[in-house]
């Protein structure tokens, strides 16, 4: 994927270089190094939105949490190539006037339409990117984190306009024109495709509705949907669906919930923590609720190369665990061991279903409850991990549970000697 990302790069400063001679001066200079950047900026808007077009062959095998942070970086990326972008062509292009980069700036704004469309495109692009870094994130919903993105499209339109109208490399060719419309107009009918129609066949296809919801701690509610062969939908334990509730609160945004147990022919349960609006309203949804669900989605799933089988959950992160831990095959006799880690004994969910789940497969069940200043030591230290897990380098690991646990969780089972290929990890974070 990154190989294929970087021949486009490059395919992209082709573009430039097959219509610029020779750069002479430092206008020049200045000018076309805005120009560079301005076509890599175009071209990352084409990766931002395919790594987020649920394309299946991405989510299931690369998954959709790694392709989060792949997203947030080339975010990123885009937003200070825009911003160089506009710099390197006032700043050229008032060189080469031999004017100020301020009389240069009104000059742009006043007499060029598409550079007026262009400046709004990039003050979204700052807004979202304000809205995406983590200090704000911690203090905004997931709701209005989802909703400032979408402006980014109306970025992307803009800029996209922008280019066809001033830039040199499709003015005078139509080739280039033709091939980069390919481009823009590929990745929209990816996003169409696969997060508008195919969820929509196939909640025609599955008729999925809520059956019914039961509380399985004071703010985590499991909910019970029921269909038509749910069971071939090819859902893996540890992946999830984004779940959209057809009731008038809830019908305008889809929300990533996973699996906490297998789907049957005719039901599946998805388990979820009160977090926000969204979330804490699942509770109430009544019975009889239609449900369009995309998926199912993510990496995250057993691979079992190894005969032993090390789970570490946190908090709400039991959810997909839950799952793993009940279709591991009974035949991984060496060692099957879960640690769930809670702060609370009433955080604790699934407890009657995992003791029941160990018992059936003979596996080591752990709940680790309390903060380390409670229990005196951290029970995700390597030491700590070793001496609850013998022959602990042995084992494939599987992480899921909030960012911070599940980082600390990672670094500590490489220090216990487990290679970086057997840990498989998955954080609850946006």
């Amino acid at each position: 994927m990154v190989t294929l990302i970087t021949l486009g790069a490059l395919g992209v400063v082709w573009l430039w270089w097959r219509d610029t001679p020779s750069v002479q001066g430092t206008g020049a200079i200045l000018t076309n190094a805005g120009r560079i950047l301005g076509l890599l900026a175009g071209y990352g808007f084409v990766v931002l939105v395919v790594l987020m077009a649920r394309l299946p062959p991405l989510e299931r095998g690369i998954g959709s949490d790694r392709l989060a942070r792949w997203h947030a970086n080339v975010g990123r990326y885009v937003i200070t190539l825009v911003t160089g972008h506009v710099i390197g062509i006032v700043w050229g292009y008032a060189v080469t006037a031999h004017e100020s980069v301020t009389s240069q700036s009104v000059t742009l704004l006043t007499s060029y339409p598409d550079v007026l469309m262009a400046t709004v495109a990039w003050f979204l692009l700052l807004g979202v990117g304000a809205f995406s870094a983590r200090a704000a994130r911690r203090r905004m919903s997931y709701e209005t984190w989802y909703y400032a993105h979408l402006y980014t499209y109306l970025a992307i339109a803009l800029a996209f306009s922008h280019q066809f109208a001033v830039g040199q490399e499709f003015s005078a060719h139509s080739d280039a024109r033709i091939a980069w419309s390919a481009l823009y107009i590929t990745a929209g009918a990816l996003i169409a495709w696969y997060r508008f129609l195919t969820p929509l066949l196939r909640a025609a296809r599955h008729r999925f509705t809520v059956y019914g919801a039961a509380m399985e701690s004071p703010d985590v509610v499991s909910l019970y949907i029921t269909g038509r062969d749910l069971d071939k939908l090819g859902a893996e334990p540890g992946q999830f669906f984004r779940w959209r509730f057809l009731t008038r609160q809830l019908w305008w945004q889809s929300h990533p919930y996973s699996l906490s147990a297998m789907p049957r022919q005719d039901m599946m349960r998805i388990t979820v923590k009160a977090r926000g609006d969204h979330s804490a309203a699942l509770a109430s949804v009544p019975p009889g609720t239609r449900v369009i669900a995309e998926g199912p989605y993510g990496a995250f799933t057993p691979a079992l190369s190894s005969r032993r089988v090390l789970l570490i959950a946190g908090g709400v992160g039991i959810t997909p665990i839950r799952a793993m831990f009940a279709a591991i095959p009974k035949r991984m006799s060496d060692g099957i061991t879960l640690i769930y880690r809670a702060s609370h004994p009433r955080d604790i969910v699934f407890r009657r279903e995992l003791n029941a789940i160990a018992a059936d497969r003979g596996a080591t069940l752990y709940y680790v409850i309390g903060s380390r200043r409670d229990l005196g030591y951290d029970p995700l230290a390597p030491e700590s991990l070793a001496a609850a897990v013998s022959g602990l380098h042995r084992y494939e690991a599987y992480v899921c549970g909030p960012p911070g646990m599940t980082e600390a969780a990672v670094k500590s089972l490489r220090a216990a000697g487990i290679r970086r290929h057997r840990i498989h990890h998955e954080s609850f974070d946006f």
